[in-house]
């Protein structure tokens, strides 16, 4: 996070962050098409542009019971090697720099027997923690299996 821009958001009162480069736009909420036997975290596919996005559920996808949408609900649409994938998260903040950043994984982890692999680094915005949260390990397999083949990711 070190002089990195980030994107801010937040899930009820906790603050994340991604980093600024996969972030292709931020979306209103929009109907979303449920997708049979999906998992739960996998809301379902909406439409940009006349591609096919999946939206993966943040909160669900951390453990996090779910929350209807508000006027502040939005959908980060991040580009990944396999394509588009949509987030919902409760609010974006703002584009930004975190104040401090802690650029290692974090060495408590190990202590308190928790598995980390999501998050790399803690930093700072206005004295609040904030987490920034790696794209690769929120999108692993066992989200990208869920995704059905004929679906196009563009």
């Amino acid at each position: 996070m070190n002089g990195k821009t980030v994107v801010t958001f937040g899930l009820g009162d906790a603050l994340f962050a991604l980093p600024v480069a996969p972030v292709m736009e931020i979306l209103d909420t929009s109907p979303i098409a449920p997708l049979p036997r999906a998992p739960v975290h996998l809301l379902g596919l909406i439409d940009r542009r006349g591609a096919s996005v999946p939206v993966v559920d943040l909160r669900r996808l951390l453990g996090e019971p779910p929350q209807d949408d508000t006027p502040e609900t939005r959908i980060i649409v991040l580009r990944l090697e396999t394509g588009g994938i949509g987030l919902r998260v409760d609010r974006v903040i703002e584009v930004t720099q975190l104040d401090e950043a802690g650029a290692a994984p974090l060495p408590e982890a190990g202590l308190l027997n928790w598995n980390e692999r999501m998050v790399a680094g803690v930093g700072r915005r206005d004295g609040a923690f904030v987490s920034e949260l790696r794209v690769e390990a929120l999108f692993g397999p066992e989200i990208t299996a869920a995704l059905s083949p004929e679906i196009e990711l563009q």
